[in-house]
């Protein structure tokens, strides 16, 4: 988790009730959302593997992170901790772009489409020239999450969140999906999904997938 102290509501990944099994956290300290996403998470790198090796000495038996931008450590973590790790909701990109019909493409939503870039997107896998929009331009969202507020405006974040996927898929008409880079945005997917009509993927659906392999449902004395 990075070094915050803003609202983690339900549908945030960074609280424990969004998930329908059992996570543990640990927090790198002075990862702050501005030093990852805007600074690029320079000088961090260590940091995040020592928390990540931390997790797996607790236990765990696969590594996420609260940041889409934390795909640039994806390969060193994974080098690093010896269990499967999914650092970023950008992973998922390739994968909807494979379920979408021809001529379609996934579209991603960012909190910060100036940081965002190219070695974010090629360190997940994302296609050159993937659609991007942000909620950099709203009023509320990327603003109380990038200084990391104490409080948090949710229906004016929905209200950015919405303003921004309707702006891109506005500008991109081939967009056929949309996946959220950032982690905090999916208390807002199925109000992105209303209103753009699309499928929405976040970092949620991402983990719950991932989780899935780790721990297969058992059906096992099952007869109906």
């Amino acid at each position: 988790m990075l070094d915050s102290r803003f609202p983690r509501i339900p549908g945030d990944m960074g609280n424990p009730q969004t998930w329908d099994f059992p996570v543990r956290y640990q927090v790198v300290q002075g990862a702050s959302p501005d030093k990852v996403v805007r600074q690029g998470a320079t000088g961090t790198q260590a940091a995040f593997i020592k928390g990540a090796k931390a997790l797996v000495a607790a236990g765990v038996d696969g590594i996420t992170t609260t940041c889409g931008f934390l795909s640039l450590f994806q390969d060193q973590l994974s080098a690093a901790v010896g269990v499967p790790v999914a650092s970023s909701s950008l992973m998922q990109v390739a994968m909807v772009n494979a379920t979408l019909p021809p001529g379609k493409r996934a579209g991603i939503l960012t909190i910060s489409g100036s940081s965002l870039q190219k070695t974010h997107l090629a360190a997940a896998n994302v296609p050159a020239n993937t659609p991007i929009g942000s909620t950099a331009g709203g009023q509320e969202f990327t603003r109380a999450i990038l200084t990391d507020a104490p409080t948090l405006d949710v229906p004016l974040a929905r209200a950015d969140n919405v303003a921004a996927a309707r702006a891109l898929v506005a500008d991109h008409p081939d967009i056929g999906a949309l996946v959220l880079e950032c982690t905090n945005m999916t208390p807002y997917a199925p109000d992105i999904r209303q209103a753009t009509g699309l499928p929405v993927y976040s970092v949620v659906s991402f983990i719950n997938w991932f989780q899935a392999g780790l721990a297969p449902k058992n059906y096992a004395g099952r007869t109906d």
